[in-house]
Order: C-alpha cells, then sequence, then structure tokens
C-alpha cells in the first residue's frame, strides 16, 4: 500500500489552516470536475483531491494522519504501525465506509467516512439534543484482562481553534476494566462523549479494547496459547514440571514420549466469561548444543544406540 500525502495533493502546507485547505479543495475541485475539466485524468485527481479534503477537513482525522504522516513521503510503502491509533478519541456514531481507497479506508474506516453535521445551528441552539457519542481505544494487559483492574488512560481529543488551526487536547480518564474483556470488545462510559445542548444529556464513550501483546502468551478467542521450551528427556521420558499461567504457576505432566508440537490442555486457565478458556500448551524441543568434547561423546552415543530415521515416511 503507498502512502498519500494529502497536503500534497491539495497543494496546502502541513500548518494550512481549514480555511486554505476548503480553499484549496474548491479550487482543484472546479479544476479537475470531469464534468468541465478537459484534462485526460481529471476524473482519477477529482477523486484524490475529495480523499484528501475528506481526511483534512475533519480534525480528527487530521490530527489522526498528522500523528505519524510527517514521517512518511507521498509513493512510499506503508503499513500503519501497530497500535498507532489507540488513545486517540474521536466523536460520531461507529465505524462507517466511503469510496476511498485502501489507503484511507485503513487509517479511518474505524472513525467513518462523515460524523455529519456538527451541532451547532439554530436546530441545535433552540432545541434539546443529546450529545455525540465518542469513540477511542485503549490497550490493556493480559494479566488485566484476566482478572480485572481500575486504571487511568490518557485520550487525545482533536479541537479546531478560532484561527482555524487543529491542537489536542488530552484528558484523564479512570476505566474499570472487568474480567475477561477481549480483543475488539467496547466498555461504555455513560455521559463522558460531547456535551448536550439546550438542556440535553451528554453522550456516551466508547472504548474498544486492543490487547497489549505479551512476551509469551497468545490469544484466541477465551483461549490462552503458550509454546514451552522442553529438553528431549523431558520429551522422551515424561516429567512434571512448573507452567505460568495468567493466574500463577500450575503443575503440568507432560507425557513419556512427546513430541515438538504436541499439545497439551489446561482446563479453564484461559480468559475468564460465561464459558470460561483453557490454556493450551504446545511443546517446542530445544536440543541442547555439544558445544563440548565430552557432550559430542554423549550424542555419538546415543547416535549409536538409539538408530532413528525420522525422515523415512517422506517421499512414501
Amino acid at each position: 500500500m503507498k502512502f498519500k500525502d494529502y497536503y500534497e495533493t491539495l497543494g496546502v502546507p502541513r500548518d494550512a489552516t481549514a480555511d486554505d485547505i476548503k480553499r484549496a479543495y474548491r479550487r482543484l475541485a472546479r479544476k479537475y470536475h470531469p464534468d468541465v475539466s478537459k484534462e485526460a485524468d481529471a476524473e482519477a485527481r477529482f477523486k484524490e483531491v475529495g480523499e484528501a479534503y475528506e481526511a483534512l477537513k475533519d480534525p480528527e482525522k487530521r490530527a489522526a494522519y498528522d500523528q505519524f504522516g510527517k514521517d512518511w513521503k507521498a509513493g512510499q510503502d506503508f503499513r500503519p504501525p501497530p497500535g498507532w491509533d489507540v488513545g486517540f478519541e474521536y466523536a460520531g456514531s461507529g465505524p462507517g465506509r466511503g469510496e476511498f481507497s485502501d489507503f484511507f479506508e485503513t487509517l479511518f474506516g474505524r472513525m467513518g467516512a462523515t460524523h455529519g453535521a456538527s451541532p451547532g445551528g439554530f436546530r441545535a441552539r433552540s432545541m434539546r439534543m443529546r450529545g455525540e457519542d465518542h469513540h477511542a481505544r485503549i490497550q490493556v494487559t493480559l494479566p488485566e484482562a484476566y482478572a480485572g483492574a481500575s486504571r487511568t488512560f490518557s485520550l487525545k481529543m482533536p479541537e479546531t481553534t478560532a484561527d482555524g488551526r487543529v491542537v489536542t487536547r488530552s484528558r484523564s480518564i479512570r476505566v474499570s476494566i472487568p474480567k475477561g474483556v477481549h480483543e475488539g470488545q467496547k466498555i461504555r462510559l455513560a455521559g463522558q462523549g460531547a456535551t448536550g445542548h439546550g438542556g440535553g444529556p451528554a453522550g456516551d464513550l466508547y472504548l474498544e479494547v486492543a490487547l497489549q501483546p505479551h512476551p509469551y502468551f497468545t490469544t484466541e478467542g477465551n483461549d490462552v496459547h503458550l509454546t514451552l521450551p522442553v529438553t528431549p528427556w523431558e520429551a522422551a521420558l515424561g516429567a512434571k514440571i512448573q507452567v505460568p499461567t495468567l493466574g500463577g504457576n500450575v503443575d503440568l505432566k507432560i507425557p513419556a514420549g512427546s513430541q515438538s508440537g504436541s499439545r497439551l490442555r489446561l482446563t479453564g486457565r484461559g480468559l475468564p466469561g460465561k464459558t470460561s478458556g483453557d490454556q493450551i500448551v504446545t511443546l517446542r524441543i530445544e536440543t541442547p548444543l555439544a558445544d563440548t568434547e565430552e557432550k559430542r561423546r554423549l550424542y555419538e552415543k546415543m547416535k549409536r544406540e538409539m538408530p532413528s530415521n525420522p525422515r523415512q515416511h517422506i517421499g512414501e
């Protein structure tokens, strides 16, 4: 996927005001409108200009784009860094789709193509209206998802100043993380969204959970997965060893004759929920190095006394 420099598309500097961006869009939209333009690529340029304007006219999308866009140039191969939008708060009703490029949808698909009219017109001032809901992503650790927690998060909300500049305001919120929360789950904070109008109630804040990568655990639904290194003799002879889980260390019996890739199950040791998950332990046999003469002699003895051809079935 290629990076799109929306400022370059509109021909404006990165510190352009909202009015500068609007004027540039109107000028280019007239120039490349397919009904009037004589340019060979008018339709494609018209779409590019419209997409750039959709990204930069909205303070929330613009602030998200500016968060990392300064480090990229148009045409470079691009993948958004993991978790780039964590802690970024935006208004609206949730995800929406527009007729935009994959680049646009990758960055802004969760924000939606538009948020609708801002509550500032005559009707908004004269009627009792509920405030808009806000959305943000938060990163939660696996131990927090397992046991539940209460933690303070910092969220960033873009605002447009009186002179048309986009600035980012930060606020801290205290969040109770329920036990068993999973990737993509939303936590609703009532009344933490935009302020209502005309005495109307405030909107809500929806926090979408992103599970923070763990050094050795991964998840699949409520199941927790762990790849466990074992020695050849533990696998061959069987052993009872201690294994980490999100709830603490437990004993695990490795059956004699286990192979690399064997999967063992610790029932109920996954994430809690209506149906608690399990912990799936996948064995990985690690062979000690023959880095001394004595160790080499041991391996030579095993080769003589335990002949084996694990590849004999290949090609049959």
